[in-house]
C-alpha cells in the first residue's frame, strides 16, 4: 500500500484510460488531476461548489457533480472546463458516464435522475417515489444505470429510453450510497447496516455483513466478479469475493474518511481519503 499526498478534502476518484487520476477535493472547490506519474495539477471552481463524485467518459473528458452549486462540471481532454446549470436547490451528487458519452446523475433534493447527452441537452426523470434521496448511480455493462435511493431503502435502475424502475430491498435498516454494476452482478454499500449488498442476475438481493461501525460509502466492481469497497468508519479498504469471502486492508493513518474509490487501467485499486491522500493497493 502506497500514498500520495493531495489536498485535503480528497473524495471522489476516476481513471482515464491512458492511467490520468482525476479526483475532486471537496472541501476545498477542486478538481485534481495528475497525469504520467506527476504531481497534482488543480482546477479551481466557484466558492463553495462543493465537487463530489467524478466519472470519466469514453473521450477522455472528466465529468463532475457540484453538490452546493447545482451544476454539472466537465473537463475536456484539451483541459477546457465547462459547467451545465441545474435547478436551484437539486443538490446533484452521483454521476456516471454511459458507452455513448452521456452522462447521468442524480438529483439528491428532487428525486430525478438526469442525463446529458453527447449533444448537451438535458433530460430528466421522475423516480417513482418521494423523498428517496437518490445518491451514487453506476453504468452497468448492458446500457443500464442503476442508483441507489438512501432514504428509500431501494435501488433503481433506469434503462437509456429513461423508464425507470425502482427495487426495495428487504434487508433491516439498509440504507444504501455507493453502487458498482459488474459483468454478473451489481454491488451496493449499505452504510447504515454495515453490509456490502449483492443483487444477482434473477433479482435475488443477498448481503455481507462487515464488521460493526464499518459504514461502507463507495463500491467498484473487479473484473473476477467481485468488488472493492471503503469503510468510512472503518479505516479500511475492503474486498468481497463473488462467493461472498471478505478481506481488509488497514489504512496507515487514522481517521483517514476513506471516501471514493476505482480501479485504475493497471489493476491497482485506488481510494480518495479526505484527510488528503489517495492510496495504492496492489491486488
Amino acid at each position: 500500500m502506497r500514498t500520495v499526498e493531495v489536498a485535503k478534502g480528497a473524495y471522489g476518484i476516476a481513471f482515464a484510460a491512458d492511467g490520468t487520476t482525476w479526483f475532486t477535493v471537496a472541501e476545498g472547490d477542486r478538481i485534481g488531476c495528475i497525469a504520467d506519474g506527476a504531481q497534482p495539477v488543480y482546477r479551481e471552481l466557484a466558492d463553495g461548489s462543493q465537487p463530489t463524485v467524478i466519472a470519466v467518459g469514453p473521450d477522455g473528458a472528466a465529468w463532475f457533480t457540484e453538490y452546493k452549486a447545482d451544476r454539472i462540471g466537465r473537463i475536456g481532454a484539451d483541459g477546457e472546463l465547462s459547467e451545465v446549470r441545474l435547478a436551484e436547490g437539486s443538490g446533484p451528487y452521483g454521476i456516471a458516464v454511459d458507452r455513448s458519452g452521456a452522462a447521468w446523475f442524480t438529483e439528491t433534493a428532487t428525486d430525478h435522475i438526469g442525463r446529458i447527452g453527447p449533444d448537451g441537452q438535458v433530460s430528466r426523470f421522475a423516480i417513482p417515489h418521494q423523498g428517496g434521496f437518490p445518491s451514487a448511480i453506476a453504468a452497468g455493462p448492458g446500457g443500464d444505470l442503476w442508483f441507489t435511493l438512501n432514504a428509500a431503502a431501494s435501488v433503481g435502475r433506469v434503462d437509456a429510453d429513461g423508464a425507470v424502475t425502482v427495487i426495495p430491498l428487504a434487508l433491516q435498516g439498509v440504507a444504501p450510497v455507493g453502487i458498482a454494476a459488474g459483468v454478473d452482478a451489481v454491488w451496493f454499500a449499505d452504510i447504515m447496516g454495515d453490509r456490502i449488498g449483492h443483487i444477482d442476475q434473477d433479482g435475488t438481493v443477498t448481503a455481507i455483513t462487515l464488521s460493526e461501525g464499518a459504514k461502507p460509502h463507495a463500491v467498484v466492481a473487479d473484473a473476477e466478479g467481485g468488488c472493492w469497497f471503503t469503510e468510512w468508519g472503518g479505516n479500511r479498504i475492503g474486498h468481497v469475493t463473488a462467493d461472498g469471502q471478505v478481506t481488509g486492508h488497514d489504512l496507515p493513518t487514522e481517521h483517514s474518511e476513506p471516501h471514493g474509490i476505482a480501479i485504475a487501467p493497471d489493476g491497482a485499486v485506488w481510494a480518495a481519503l479526505e484527510i488528503g491522500e489517495l492510496v495504492r493497493i496492489e491486488r
